[in-house]
C-alpha cells in the first residue's frame, strides 16, 4: 500500500514537470538573444490572443519561437522576420499593427470616439443651460403677478 501512494504522488510531482516545456536555444551572442526576446515579445499568440509568444505554452506558441529562432540563425532581420510572420499569420500577429489603410481606425478610432463623447456632452451641457435660462425667463408679467399672489398666500 505504500508503494502504491508513494508511486501515486510521485507520478503526480512529476506530471505538473513534464507540462513546463522550456526552451533551450543557444545563441552566438547577447545581441541575437536580446532580438530574440524583442521579437518573442513583439508578437502575438495566434492561438492565446492575448499573449505575445514568449509567454504562451501553446504549440504554436512553441513552433513560432522555433521558427524565429531558425530564422535568426539565417541571419535575416527583424523586419523580414515579422514580414513572414504576417504574411504567414496575418496582421493580427503583430501587437502594433502598421498604420495602412486596413489599420487606420485601429489606430484613430479610440481618440474619434474620445473627441466625439467630449462634443456630445457639451452639446448637452449648453442646451441644458439654455434650456433652464429660458424657464426663467419664460413667464409673462401676470405669471408673475400670480405666482407672487400664491406664494404671499401660502405665507399666510
Amino acid at each position: 500500500m505504500r508503494r502504491l501512494v508513494a508511486g501515486l504522488v510521485l507520478a503526480l510531482g512529476c506530471g505538473g514537470v513534464a507540462q513546463a516545456a522550456i526552451d533551450a536555444y543557444t545563441f552566438k551572442d547577447e545581441a541575437e538573444r536580446g532580438r530574440y526576446a524583442e521579437l518573442t515579445r513583439e508578437l502575438r499568440c495566434p492561438k492565446c490572443q492575448n499573449q505575445d509568444i514568449a509567454d504562451s505554452n501553446a504549440p504554436i506558441a512553441a513552433d513560432l519561437r522555433k521558427e524565429i529562432y531558425r530564422m535568426l540563425g539565417e541571419g535575416r532581420s527583424n523586419q523580414q522576420i515579422i514580414d513572414f510572420m504576417v504574411d504567414r499569420y496575418g496582421e493580427f500577429v503583430r501587437y502594433k499593427p502598421e498604420l495602412n489603410a486596413h489599420t487606420w481606425l485601429l489606430w484613430f478610432g479610440p481618440a474619434g470616439l474620445l473627441l466625439g463623447g467630449v462634443a456630445l456632452i457639451g452639446v448637452i451641457v449648453v442646451r441644458r443651460r439654455r434650456s433652464s435660462r429660458d424657464a426663467t425667463d419664460g413667464l409673462s408679467d401676470e405669471e408673475r403677478q400670480r405666482l407672487a399672489h400664491l406664494l404671499d398666500k401660502n405665507r399666510e
